[in-house]
């Protein structure tokens, strides 16, 4: 169905915090992005939504395409839409958040050229918004800075 409107409208797009306890600390996955923007550095996997996708649709695929990961149990965390968090064009994203108890192997795909487990104390600098995404996602579940 073609859409004509008269007015600028935002990109939408998902990204997903998936984490992990480990014996020592908690641990979130994080792919490296192969293409500008920000190429190169790390960040939270995650896209644009589709069409004709609903949300959890969109965050699912994403996930499988970037880090191999199936059936995540995500639960909505929360929009950001500040206007400059996209150097593209304005994006609003929804994060959600899973968590996985099994050591399950990540195989980057899609548009990450690498995917990784890393300390929640230990962070890469990130991409976007993505690094006040997950102090806030770390805050919200009161999750120790270890």
């Amino acid at each position: 169905m073609p859409y004509t409107y008269e007015y600028p409208r935002p990109a939408l797009t998902v990204d997903g915090v998936v984490l992990r306890k480990t014996d020592a600390h908690t641990e979130v996955l994080l792919i490296e992005r192969k293409h500008w923007p920000f190429q190169g550095s790390w960040a939270l996997p995650g896209g644009f939504v589709n069409e004709q996708e609903t949300l959890k649709q969109a965050v699912d695929r994403e996930i499988v395409e970037e880090t191999g990961l199936k059936n995540l149990s995500f639960k909505q965390f929360h929009t950001y839409g500040h206007p400059d968090r996209d150097p593209r064009h304005r994006t609003v994203t929804v994060v959600y958040v899973a968590w996985i108890t099994e050591n399950q192997p990540v195989t980057a795909g899609d548009d990450a050229a690498g995917a990784a487990w890393f300390n929640i104390t230990a962070l890469p600098p990130l991409a976007f918004d993505h690094a006040a995404i997950l102090n806030e996602v770390i805050t919200a579940l009161n999750l120790k800075k270890d």
